[in-house]
């Protein structure tokens, strides 16, 4: 007898005519390694609705300590690492949340702010392109029980912020600012650990000046999935509860959580060649003349190909045929990811195609 509730999956998927040799799109494009494979599938497991997974205990509690904080939670997505962090925050509105007018919580996670938590945003940005100060902020920011105003309850910061460096006295600073002012502190550490490698500092140190801080293992250490929030044992047990609410509660999330330990081990101590391969690909475009449109200081390398009328679309469509990966667009200005598996090779091969092509425009 048949079992009805057999299938026989005989779909193939789609056959790839050009293989990947490196892919510029971001560093979360990274796929796990057989190493880390292997490490995922042995792991031990259980139910963290529950809270019973022994992997992912160990997860939170081993970035806990790292970072110097009480307690961790572990989520899916650095997204949601920042909104839970924003609504644990947030007690009772009207309330107001400042952070720089770039920042990933303002621009990139569709609005989260209003949806989640009925906070206005107070966006930010110096005039030089450069970070957040504390006289920018406390010029703009909200204290008083106006009923007209919402007053401000939360900074948000980012760092790395377009793969720059935020300098930590500045952090420390607003942080002063804000907690001399009841105003709580979060961090956007999604690149933290790129931070942290440019300038040899201990990640407790990096997270010192705030109440809690977002860090990711999908984007430079490579790992499949998976943010860590950190902060108070009060304050995590509350956002747990927000978790489960915004529908983050998982189950057998064991082998995520033993990828992020392993790439925490085996990773982390590889980013200084990521920013070696960063500072390199911008120097070869800057031979070719083209324009840094932001400094290269980490993983990232912002260029723009307007002196020769190209757009980013037309990158793209030139490197799609060599198996090389970019983001394309109309405009002439684009945006390079180095990460663990884009090698030196590849990038030289990149800018030989690129320099062959400005040659002939």
């Amino acid at each position: 007898m048949v079992d009805k509730f057999s299938y026989n999956i005989t779909t193939k998927p789609s056959n790839t005519l050009v293989r990947t040799i490196a892919d510029f799109r971001s560093d979360t494009v990274t796929k796990p390694t057989a190493e880390m494979s292997k490490i995922i599938a042995a792991a031990d497991v259980g139910d963290d609705v529950f809270d019973d997974d022994p992997s992912i205990h160990l997860l939170q509690d081993t970035v806990a300590q790292l970072a110097g904080k009480e307690a961790g939670l572990f989520c899916a997505s650095g997204t949601m690492t920042n909104q839970l962090a924003i609504r644990t925050h947030l007690l009772q509105p009207p309330y107001s949340v400042v952070c720089d007018t770039r920042a990933h919580v303002n621009s990139h996670e569709a609005g989260g702010i209003a949806f989640h938590s009925s906070a206005m945003v107070i966006p930010l940005m110096q005039p030089d392109g450069s970070h957040l100060t504390a006289e920018l902020i406390e010029k703009n920011w909200i204290l008083d029980d106006d009923v007209h105003h919402a007053p401000t309850k939360l900074v948000c910061l980012e760092n790395t912020l377009a793969g720059r460096v935020f300098p930590f006295e500045e952090q420390v600073k607003i942080s002063n600012l804000a907690h001399a002012n009841g105003v709580k502190m979060h961090l956007d550490g999604a690149r933290l650990w790129n931070a942290i490698v440019k300038n040899g500092q201990s990640l407790k140190e990096a997270c010192s000046p705030f109440d809690s801080v977002s860090l990711c293992f999908s984007k430079g250490l490579g790992a499949p999935i998976g943010s860590v929030l950190v902060g108070s044992k009060e304050f995590i047990k509350k956002a747990r509860h927000f978790r489960k609410v915004f529908g983050g509660g998982w189950r057998q999330a064991g082998g995520l959580a033993t990828a992020c330990l392993f790439v925490l081990n085996n990773h982390l101590k590889n980013l200084e060649v990521d920013h070696a391969n960063a500072a390199c690909l911008s120097k070869e475009f800057e031979r070719l003349g083209l324009s840094i449109t932001i400094p290269t200081e980490t993983n990232m390398v912002w260029v723009d190909f307007k002196k020769y009328q190209v757009t980013a679309q037309d990158i793209m469509d030139l490197l799609a045929p060599h198996g090389i990966k970019v983001l394309g667009g109309g405009s002439t200005a684009m945006r390079f990811v180095c990460h663990h598996q884009v090698s030196r090779e590849a990038i030289e091969k990149t800018v030989s195609l690129i320099e062959e092509y400005l040659l002939q425009k």
